[in-house]
């Protein structure tokens, strides 16, 4: 059986497990090795029966002198057996499990592990992890036993039994140099595979893990720089000219001065499309930081060098949102700006064959726009481009690497250019995107109020919404977001947003007008109810996180978050730069039942900090990546063993990788691993 061959192909009772394996990145025999364990329960206390204590958790060791069923009075099953060792016996207990006794027969050396219990002041095991000894081996007692992550249907102990039985039969080649290992002082990755699932001590375990964290981040790292070097390696047929006059005359002509750090990322983005090699070049910046505008005027340089450009937004309200700003910003210049969303596109494709005059075509005429902006629509077959030199992505993490190639492949090597308004710390963002350029917008537009930012306490939830109430009075408008839609059974304290809703509008704020919204509503509902809100028909928006990307409403000056404990910092934040659209001051109130130190000087740190990848670099130091990137922090993938909070050892591997680029080919075992990161994360051009 080779390390490489598909699950579903080794065996009948493999391909039945096949699909929910697959769920846990389990698709080869290979990927067993590398489904790592996130904790171990400590068995290896062996204790002899006559020296247990009560409370200890301890292996025994011995042989079942009897095992039975008994049933009780509610036809449910009890097993009961007994194991002596050379110094007594002890009961054993386990519940509802009545196929144990076709399992574990009396004579069976046996490995019993868990908590000691007394029973009548005799020692017994209630319901313990239990094994036969098959050649003096122990797999899942009498040691410490590791812990997977699991599916359904797929348990540890059935997991811990296919990984034991592989590393029985294969050794595994190393793929690094020896000088890499010898340099960080790291273990064979034989011996990290085997002490990561196996480890005789948690000191062999945490040597395994150094092994197996420095190999993950340098693969990440390595197969970005190769992603790089592809990238340089295609030269664009027709190089760019630069017309600063008519850029500075756009410039001028904005209603506000760019902030410096705009600047910065205009002249980047200019050194590359004047290049002879294709821009692939990632803008962060916090919400309201002024992206937009920077990809206005790229999209001007491309209009002025006679390219047309593509750009991809996630959702239809945010396309809209970037369609009346460019519209706006360059329609006078001459450059004709469409809009291609799933309610438009079959209507605009009849119009602009209207307007062509080419009624047999079922394809639009590529000389109807300079601009097309978009959501998945853009990949729509229908829409062609005759000269595509620039795509702009937003919020890129949201397309797929197939989408982002689909688009791609409409022109001839167009320059690139990714917007994200997740905050990343830049660390992290140099790891995960090292195939990218970096600019960031660290400054917001001047004219901008800061977001006044409270932690409030349970105590002065009255007062504050007899605050919220004087405001709206006033002409300003709310938002109000809770973490979920439904309320939950087993989370009963979590403001539900449709109870939260009715609630307020009954007992709170029964004389004015509040609306709802939530990701369940069809996007043609979300549309009229932000339209409604827009057009300020009303005074409170009671929300899930849906708001978080892509709404910007100028009058909307408060940002109420319930169970703001529930959210990473670098949410929190995106969700406070909903408010602050304006030159009026905002505000961003945190209500929270935590009564932990620790959250709640994790929360006041937004009253003080108002820089995204800041809050997210601290709340990966405060809570791990693990608590912070999940569904709200798109983009970031899961580390199966490192993390990014050691920056140290991202520096190290980063450097490494630098060094063997130029004699990767030497290392074919290496490279063909980097090569299947590269395979699941871009799709070839």
């Amino acid at each position: 059986m080779d390390l490489q061959t598909p699950v579903s192909q080794v065996s009948r009772s493999y391909k039945m497990y096949a699909q929910r394996l697959e769920k846990l990145g389990i698709t080869k025999i290979q990927d067993f090795l590398f489904h790592i364990p996130f904790r171990y329960e400590d068995y290896s206390l062996i204790s002899k029966i006559n020296q247990i204590q009560a409370g200890e958790i301890v292996t025994i060791q011995g042989t079942i002198k009897d095992i039975k069923n008994q049933y009780t009075r509610r036809f449910k099953t009890l097993q009961k057996a007994v194991i002596s060792d050379d110094t007594g016996e002890i009961e054993i207990l386990w519940f509802n499990q009545p196929f144990l006794t076709r399992v574990l027969k009396i004579g069976d050396s046996v490995s019993v592990s868990g908590k000691v219990d007394l029973d009548r002041n005799k020692p017994v095991m209630i319901t313990p992890n239990y094994e036969v000894i098959f050649n003096n081996q122990t797999v899942h007692t009498g040691r410490l036993v590791p812990v997977y992550p699991e599916t359904r249907g797929i348990s540890s102990k059935w997991l811990r039994r296919q990984v034991f039985n592989i590393l029985e039969e294969k050794n595994i080649n190393d793929y690094l140099p020896e000088k890499i290992l010898k340099e960080n002082d790291l273990i064979n990755l034989n011996d990290a595979i085997c002490e990561i699932h196996f480890p005789k001590n948690l000191e062999q375990a945490l040597k395994a893990k150094e092994r197996l964290s420095f190999d993950e981040l340098f693969e990440i790292q390595l197969a970005a720089l190769i992603r790089k070097k592809s990238w340089q390696e295609k030269e664009i047929k027709k190089e760019w000219k630069i017309d600063n006059i008519k850029i500075d005359k756009l410039i001028k002509s904005l209603p506000f001065k760019l902030t410096n750090a705009q600047k910065n990322a205009i002249n980047d983005i200019i050194k590359d499309l004047s290049s002879k090699k294709a821009m692939n070049r990632l803008l962060e910046g916090d919400v309201g930081s002024g992206k937009t505008i920077v990809a206005a005027i790229s999209i001007y340089i491309s209009f002025l060098n006679g390219f047309q450009s593509a750009f991809m937004a996630p959702t239809e309200i945010l396309a809209k949102q970037h369609y009346d700003t460019i519209s706006t910003l360059l329609s006078s210049l001459g450059v004709k700006v469409e809009l291609f969303t799933s309610g438009t596109k079959i209507q605009k494709i009849k119009d602009l064959r209207l307007k062509n005059k080419d009624h047999k075509s079922s394809i639009i005429n590529h000389q109807s726009f300079d601009v097309a902006i978009g959501t998945h629509s853009l990949i729509y077959k229908k829409v062609s481009f005759k000269s595509l030199g620039l795509i702009v992505i937003d919020e890129q993490q949201r397309f797929g690497v197939e989408q982002r190639s689909i688009i791609r492949q409409k022109g001839d090597n167009p320059h690139l250019l990714t917007m994200t308004a997740t905050p990343i710390p830049r660390t992290v963002a140099l790891t995960m995107y090292g195939d990218l350029d970096l600019s960031i917008l660290d400054e917001m537009p001047k004219g901008r109020v800061k977001i006044k930012t409270w932690l409030v306490p349970p105590v002065k939830r009255d007062g504050a919404y007899l605050w919220i109430n004087k405001q709206v009075k006033n002409g300003d408008q709310v938002f109000i977001v809770c973490p979920f839609i439904e309320e939950s059974e087993s989370m009963v304290t979590v403001k539900a947003a449709t109870k939260e809703f009715e609630r307020l509008k009954k007992e709170v704020f029964p004389h004015l007008k509040l609306g709802l919204l939530h990701g369940k509503l069809k996007a043609k509902e979300k549309d009229e109810i932000l339209k409604s809100f827009k057009d300020k028909n009303i005074d409170i928006l009671v929300s899930t996180p849906v708001v978080e990307v892509g709404i910007d409403i100028p009058n909307a000056t408060i940002m109420l978050i319930e169970e703001a404990d529930r959210f990473g910092l670098a949410q929190l934040h995106q969700l406070r730069g909903r408010v602050g659209r304006s030159d009026k001051q905002s505000y961003c109130l945190l209500f929270t039942q935590s009564t932990n130190p620790q959250t709640l000087e994790r929360l006041k740190s937004l009253e003080t900090i108002f820089s995204g990848a800041l809050l997210a670099e601290l709340d990966l130091r405060l809570r791990g990546p693990g608590q912070i990137y999940g569904t709200a922090q798109h983009g970031i993938p899961n580390l199966k063993i490192a993390s990014f909070s050691d920056f140290n050892l991202i520096e190290k591997t980063k450097k490494e990788a630098i060094e063997i680029l130029p004699e990767i080919n030497k290392y074919p075992l290496l490279l063909e691993r980097v090569n299947e990161i590269n395979l699941k994360q871009v799709s070839p051009d």
